[in-house]
């Protein structure tokens, strides 16, 4: 038993500004007492992608009347908050300086100590947020920035055993729908057209599939997409619904094969796991074929498939403050006040770099 924690979480990594409070209670449940997120899709739609310096001055003008909201809703003051959790990283440096620098002097008048929490472990521990899940389990990463297979060993303590080695998911769903000329956000676009597509008609290649290794590559299956498209120019609209269709297709059977191998891998090395479970998070989770894909994966291999609701799979403050209790709970100490936001901050420090690695450290 441990007493229970009210956390303020703010969120503004990259084009989503929100703010969030959430209850630990005592039986270490957590729950959700106020929410607000508020996307800025129109903001970045006519540039086919998210533009830092519009998106950190939208956080600017946005973020103090949500955390006011958040707090009205949650029926609370800031005197009955117990922590201020403030994503530190990774993302877009403008926008984590706006988040973080709100929550600091939100911490300095108030008192309250302040967590810098890294945004991959908001994601990495949600599913204990909404499903209660013990340590340890697996973690697919699927956003706009990262495709990675995670093993969440406890708070703060991660091994990664699998990442991509050039484009993220997210990234190859939204050059794809540019290509076609489909609308931003590419990922619910190219689900869309795909319906009405034929999964058969372009035999995409499966990068990495067979490896043994358990990394990712979407770019030779990206330049596949394109040359397609080339070859048949002008596209039709049913020439588009097929090639989105055969692009998920190709996806699907490659998290199949790559997932499938974490799903033995960790069976091997911790086969006493009572309750074994895979967690799918990040923006990408959103896809309902990658989805059932999963699922039936999980059936197969004896694994429960925990794949949080829709609102927690993309970008929100919930799951930063979240992160934020179990930090506290867990005895780690808050962060100063000197705290820096970082672009880039692997949850597993320990792993060699495959992509982005440079002055300021490994991305992913």
């Amino acid at each position: 038993m441990s007493p229970p924690l009210r956390i303020l979480g703010i969120e503004t990594s990259c084009d989503e500004t929100a703010a969030s409070v959430i209850l630990r209670d005592s039986d270490g449940k957590g729950h959700i007492l106020g929410d607000v997120v508020l996307s800025q899709l129109e903001e970045h739609s006519a540039y086919g992608g998210v533009v830092p310096e519009i998106a950190a001055r939208a956080h600017v003008e946005a973020l103090d009347t949500l955390i006011e909201e958040a707090l009205l809703r949650a029926g609370v003051t800031l005197s009955d908050i117990d922590a201020i959790a403030a994503t530190s990283g990774p993302g877009l440096i403008g926008g984590l300086i706006v988040g973080l620098m709100t929550g600091k002097a939100i911490a300095r008048a108030t008192g309250k100590p302040l967590y810098a929490v890294n945004h991959l472990e908001g994601h990495a521990l949600t599913a204990r947020l909404t499903d209660e899940l013990s340590f340890p389990y697996l973690m697919l990463l699927v956003s706009g920035g990262h495709t990675q297979l995670i093993l969440v060993k406890g708070v703060g303590d991660y091994e990664r055993w699998g990442t991509t080695i050039d484009d993220a998911l997210g990234e190859a769903f939204d050059k794809t729908a540019k290509l076609l000329g489909l609308p931003y956000p590419g990922g619910p676009a190219v689900e869309r057209a795909a319906l009405a597509g034929d999964p058969q008609r372009f035999d995409f290649p499966r990068p990495l599939v067979g490896d043994a290794r358990l990394d990712f590559s979407f770019s030779g299956l990206k330049t596949a997409v394109r040359q397609a498209a080339q070859s048949l120019e002008p596209v039709t609209e049913q020439d588009i619904a097929d090639i989105c269709a055969s692009f998920q297709r190709a996806i699907s059977r490659t998290l199949k094969d790559r997932v499938g191998r974490g799903l033995k891998r960790f069976k091997a090395e911790h086969g006493g796991v009572a309750r074994p479970a895979l967690v799918v998070a990040g923006g990408v989770a959103a896809n309902q074929v990658l989805r059932t894909t999963l699922q039936e994966l999980c059936d197969k291999n004896g694994f429960e498939f925990i794949a949080p609701p829709l609102s927690l799979c993309t970008d929100n403050a919930a799951m930063i403050a979240w992160a934020g209790a179990e930090r506290l709970a867990a005895g780690i100490a808050a962060d100063g006040l000197d705290v820096a936001p970082r672009s880039r901050w692997p949850l597993d420090a320990q792993a060699q770099a495959l992509l982005g690695s440079g002055k300021r450290g490994a991305k992913a």
